[in-house]
């Protein structure tokens, strides 16, 4: 996710199946930088799922996915959003070696009409000094938050504050998350 298209979200038009794998994801990979506690409404793209020989299902050497024009994940693999937390993860980025070509993988059966949303594997996570878990307090209403161990900022979502601490948080200085730092 290269260019800040957070308002426009991709949806499933039909069944897709768990362990689909789409991309590789082009370009530069920064998921979660444009990543916000808010959801703004904004343009929205279905996606198809076709059977495909099962040769490709096994190797998914390219994108079994179209959109409506029939174009391929490659073209709007970017535009899926960021997932602010793992309740509403579909999809997970993976790479089969460190460093590697970055792919998206459906953590389920993902439904007709359900918004894509990916976050990090746990190993591509550390492989780019992005946080793993988040620890929640409570605000003064009891509502889950998570706060900043630098500068106290605090997040709704999980997924928000570990992408706030890694591409944002002037005061994190590029560190990378330590667990005993909380």
């Amino acid at each position: 996710q290269t260019s800040r298209a957070a308002a426009t979200s991709v949806s499933a038009e039909s069944c897709i199946p768990a362990g689909l794998r789409l991309g590789p994801v082009p370009g530069g990979f920064k998921l979660g930088k444009y990543l916000s506690d808010r959801r703004e409404p904004g343009p929205k793209k279905k996606v198809f799922s076709y059977p495909v020989p099962p040769v490709f299902q096994v190797r998914m050497v390219r994108g079994e996915l179209v959109d409506e024009a029939g174009s391929s994940a490659l073209e709007w693999i970017g535009l899926i959003r960021a997932a602010r937390n793992s309740q509403e993860q579909t999809l997970e980025a993976v790479a089969d070696l460190p460093g590697g070509q970055i792919f998206y993988r459906a953590l389920r059966d993902v439904q007709p009409g359900e918004e894509l949303t990916v976050w990090y594997s746990n190993p591509l996570a550390q492989w780019f000094d992005i946080p793993v878990t988040a620890t929640p307090t409570h605000d003064e209403k009891g509502e889950e938050r998570y706060i900043c161990w630098y500068c106290w900022r605090t997040f709704k979502y999980p997924n928000s504050l570990k992408a706030h601490v890694h591409f944002h948080c002037a005061l994190s200085h590029g560190r990378p998350f330590l667990p005993h730092e909380l």
